[in-house]
C-alpha cells in the first residue's frame, strides 16, 4: 500500500445504517424480515447488482432489485398494481436520508482516533442532505469535507464525483482511500478513479473475494496499521 494520508468514507451502511422500521413502515410487522434476512438480501442483491454494472445490464437501482427480492420472499398479500405500488413506496423510503440514522456503538470514538493520524471526509450517493444527516447523529465534525452526489450532480461511481472530492481537500489520489460497501460503485469507482479502496463489509457478502475487506470500524483501524 502506498503512502497514505486521506480516508474518504461512504456513508449509507458503512457509517450510518438504514432504519429498516422508517423503511418497512408499509409492511404489516409479521411480514418484515429480520436484520438476519435483511442481510441475506443484501448479500443477494450486491452479487446482482454487481454482476450488472459489470456487463452494462442493470435494469433497476440497486434498492429496487433489493425490494423486488424482499417483496418475493417476504409477500404482503393484494393486486399486482398493489405490489407496484408497495414497491415504489419502498424504494422512496430507502432512498431517503431520512432513514438511514443508525449508527453503531463506537463509529464516533473510532472516528476520533483514525483522524489523529488521517485527513478523513465523505463521499456520498445521496438526496443533498447528508451533511444534516451526519450533524443529526453526531459525526458531522469529524470531517473536513461532505461530498454529497445530490449536490455535486454526479453518483458513484462516476469519477467526477470522487475528483470533486479530492480537489476540496487538496488530497492526491494515490495517497488517498475510500470505504464503501459496493464493489461495482464504491471499490471500483474509487480505484478508477486513481484511489486506494477497502471494501466495508458488514453483511459479509464479498466473504472469499480477495479485495481488502472489513466488517467494523475496528477492523478499519487494525487494517489501516498494517
Amino acid at each position: 500500500m502506498l503512502d497514505l494520508r486521506f480516508i474518504f468514507f461512504d456513508v449509507g451502511n458503512t457509517l450510518l445504517f438504514p432504519n429498516r422500521s422508517k423503511i418497512l413502515a408499509p409492511i404489516p410487522a409479521r411480514r418484515q424480515p429480520t436484520l438476519e434476512q435483511w442481510q441475506a438480501l443484501e448479500r443477494q442483491t450486491k452479487k446482482e447488482f454487481d454482476q450488472g454494472m459489470q456487463s452494462g445490464h442493470v435494469d433497476h437501482g440497486f434498492w429496487w432489485i433489493f425490494h423486488n427480492h424482499l417483496l418475493a420472499d417476504f409477500p404482503h398479500g393484494g393486486s399486482v398494481a398493489d405490489r407496484g405500488a408497495l414497491l415504489q413506496e419502498l424504494v422512496r423510503n430507502t432512498q431517503s436520508s431520512a432513514s438511514w440514522d443508525q449508527i453503531l456503538p463506537g463509529t464516533r470514538a473510532a472516528l476520533d482516533r483514525i483522524r489523529r493520524n488521517f485527513r478523513i471526509a465523505v463521499i456520498s450517493n445521496s438526496d443533498g442532505k447528508i451533511e444534516n444527516l451526519l450533524t443529526l447523529s453526531g459525526i458531522a465534525n469529524c470531517f473536513e469535507s461532505i461530498t454529497d452526489s445530490g449536490v455535486v450532480g454526479f453518483e458513484k461511481p462516476r469519477p467526477e464525483i470522487f475528483q470533486a472530492a479530492l480537489q476540496r481537500m487538496g488530497a492526491p489520489a494515490p495517497e488517498s482511500l475510500y470505504v464503501g460497501d459496493i464493489y461495482s460503485v464504491d471499490f471500483f469507482g474509487a480505484r478508477n478513479a486513481g484511489m486506494q479502496a477497502v471494501l466495508f463489509d458488514v453483511a459479509g457478502a464479498y466473504s472469499g473475494r480477495c479485495e481488502p475487506r472489513v466488517r467494523s470500524m475496528e477492523q478499519l483501524e487494525t487494517w489501516l496499521t498494517r
